[in-house]
């Protein structure tokens, strides 16, 4: 599962599609916590993350939205920018 980004302890991935579902979605790993997050809304589709990493997550993913959308839809998979 490729590495996109990692910022504060935050890890941030996606599946390979073939082994996804809709709707898009990135998986966030902070400790011990792990979660889905819908790419469009921000919100958790699955799992749990602290609610102060779960906002660096949807800030983060807000800011790379369009970007996100074009790797789920194309696997062209690359490194983003980490939230500063």
């Amino acid at each position: 599962m490729p590495v996109l980004s990692r910022f504060y302890g935050i890890i941030i991935r996606m599946y390979f599609q073939q082994s996804e579902h809709n709707p898009p979605h990135i998986h966030a790993l902070y400790g011990d916590d792990v979660a889905a997050i819908d790419i469009q809304t921000g919100k958790i589709i699955e799992g749990h993350l602290p609610p102060k990493a779960l906002s660096m997550v949807s800030e983060w993913t807000e800011l790379h939205k369009a970007e996100l959308l074009h790797i789920w839809e194309t696997q062209e998979f690359k490194a983003l920018s980490p939230l500063e």
